[in-house]
């Protein structure tokens, strides 16, 4: 083959740039790891060799490489066999669904073994629903596995529910107090419910055997060829570090990044991948700076695969365990609260301010997790304040779901050049739960594309894995539709956005988060051959019928990856 001539051409079909004009060309030339050339249907047959792979494309869809900017995938790995069941919507419909895929598990594994799951939802469950005073409870795992622990984490993996046995093996009593930031759910007699909130599930998490090396491996290569099936060819890991150890399976723990580091060193790493470094989440200022002294910044064989580019911080909890903070009162009551060290809220929110200065002070890019508009315009605020301090023209600090974000902190996070992260797929999960939860209105306006769009705030979408299906396509649909999942009923219609913003905060929006929106996210000559072919046209399309176009070509660093 001549050096000159690509090595693979995609023609005939619509090639959606998602450059800054939103271009469409009929195709697309690949040589080595990057795109040679983008144009008409003439000029990319032009220019094949005798050894070029030419892929007709049919009039079928070729856009970037799928960038899901949000996704723990690591822990996604691990929250599948031989690590965890399924207990979430719709493989399981009520308690006694759950119960049930508890005794079929315990029937598998040694006595005294632990027995893991996730993504059970409160909301979805038949009991719940018949009966708003009920909740899962320990009693309801009892039964089902009296000689095993067992360890249900919830769709937000922010709540445990745990058997009796488990708060035996775990020491959790009437008398256990909880670590700040966590909450431990008590019977009127003082007894534990199994229902732990927060930092409070790390009390049985932490007990959970830990995967080796090798295992750890396997679950990143067995998600990244999941991933390769849907398109995407490049995420976040929001979170690896020493603060994680106390997470599913050490889901976010510094082992995982030396497994994701040795794939790299091998040559075995199949997608691009941003770390966001965490440090011990005590929630103080202090735990930062004793953190970051230990992390610094690791090393990659390739920076081009693995890059660890900032820290994470965690500012609250989140809206459906009402542990959000928000301005107004929940209309249970309360007002959620951040999970930061501190006496009271104000305390905790100048703990929280000094948290994010450390950070900016450090040198990295700052992702907090926050949720409440009070707590999100705390944050916003503390971005401000530190970049005032000590000025980074570069930073590309971002808010991490974002849900009740204020008019105010748009404006500001526009004004600076930051940027929010939210989760679209999770709007559609919960939108028909989040009406008793918050209110009918904010329960509309929660997750504001439009109006971040509209503010100038640079907005990725994500899916959060394992909290949602790693499914951009269900992403897209619901940023156009905004209808939930159970009923179908639209939510906050106004916050709707057409298919082009919609793909943006897929693909070129999460390359500028990722400091590489000079080598990925658009289909653009220089840019890095990572390439995504769909059955059929994209534009035009009605968004319901999203969720049903297939993958049929994913190209990672030029090479074809995936072919359905």
């Amino acid at each position: 083959m001549s050096e000159t001539a690509p090595t693979l051409v995609l023609t005939g079909g619509q090639v959606l740039t998602v450059d800054t004009g939103f271009a469409v060309a009929e195709g697309v030339a690949v040589r080595g790891r990057d795109i040679l050339a983008v144009g008409s249907d003439a000029e990319m047959r032009a220019l094949a060799g005798p050894g070029t792979r030419i892929v007709e494309l049919g009039g079928r869809t070729v856009l970037p490489g799928i960038n899901d900017s949000h996704l723990h995938g690591a822990a996604y790995g691990m929250t599948k066999p031989p690590f965890a069941i399924d207990v979430g919507h719709p493989a399981v419909g009520s308690i006694a669904d759950i119960a049930a895929a508890v005794a079929r598990a315990a029937r598998d594994v040694p006595d005294g073994a632990w027995i893991v799951g996730l993504g059970w939802e409160p909301g979805y469950l038949a009991e719940c629903l018949a009966d708003p005073g009920r909740f899962p409870h320990r009693r309801d795992l009892d039964a089902a596995a009296p000689g095993h622990p067992v360890c249900l984490t919830d769709f937000s993996s922010h709540m445990v529910w745990a058997n009796s046995a488990a708060l035996r093996r775990c020491g959790i009593d009437a008398d256990t107090s909880p670590p700040p930031g966590g909450v431990i759910d008590h019977d009127p007699d003082g007894r534990p419910t199994g229902i732990l909130r927060e930092a409070a599930g790390r009390l049985v998490r932490a007990a959970l055997p830990a995967p080796t090396l090798a295992q750890r491996r396997q679950a990143i290569q067995n998600v990244i060829r999941e991933l390769h099936s849907r398109g995407i060819t490049s995420y976040t890991e929001p979170g690896l570090g020493p603060g994680g150890s106390g997470t599913l399976f050490g889901g976010l723990s510094t082992d995982n990044w030396t497994a994701y580091a040795d794939l790299a060193a091998s040559g075995e790493l199949g997608a691009r991948v941003s770390v966001l470094l965490l440090a011990p989440m005590g929630g103080s200022a202090d735990d930062v700076r004793k953190g970051l002294a230990e992390l610094r910044r690791p090393q990659s064989a390739d920076p081009r695969l693995l890059r660890a580019i900032g820290v994470k911080i965690f500012g609250d909890g989140v809206p459906p365990n009402r542990t959000a903070w928000m301005n107004e009162p929940y209309p249970q009551g309360g007002h959620g609260a951040l999970c930061v060290h501190g006496d009271t809220p104000a305390l905790q929110a100048d703990e929280l301010r000094e948290m994010i200065r450390v950070a900016h002070e450090a040198g990295f890019q700052l992702g907090v997790h926050v949720t409440g508009d009070r707590a999100i315009d705390t944050v916003v605020d503390a971005f401000v304040a530190a970049d005032r301090a000590a000025p980074r023209p570069d930073a590309r600090h971002y808010v991490i779901h974002g849900d009740f974000i204020s008019p105010g902190s748009l404006a500001e996070l526009a004004a600076h050049g930051y940027g929010v992260n939210m989760n679209p797929a999770i709007k559609w999960t919960i939108s028909d739960l989040m009406d008793e939860v918050v209110g009918p209105e904010r329960s509309a306006y929660q997750w504001p594309v439009r109006s971040a769009l509209d503010a100038g705030v640079r907005v990725c979408a994500s899916s959060d894995a394992p909290i949602t299906e790693p499914d951009w396509r269900q992403g897209v649909a619901s940023m156009m539709l905004r209808e939930s999942k159970a009923g179908g009923r639209p939510s906050g219609p106004e916050q709707c956005v057409p298919l082009a913003d919609a793909l943006r905060a897929y693909t070129a929006t999460p390359a500028w988060q990722d400091f590489a929106d000079d080598r990925k996210g658009s289909v653009e000559p220089g840019r890095a051959a990572d390439l995504c072919v769909l059955d059929r046209p994209l534009l035009g399309l009605d968004p319901h019928a999203i969720t049903e176009v297939q993958v049929d070509l994913t190209v990672f660093d030029g090479r074809v990856v995936f072919e359905r």
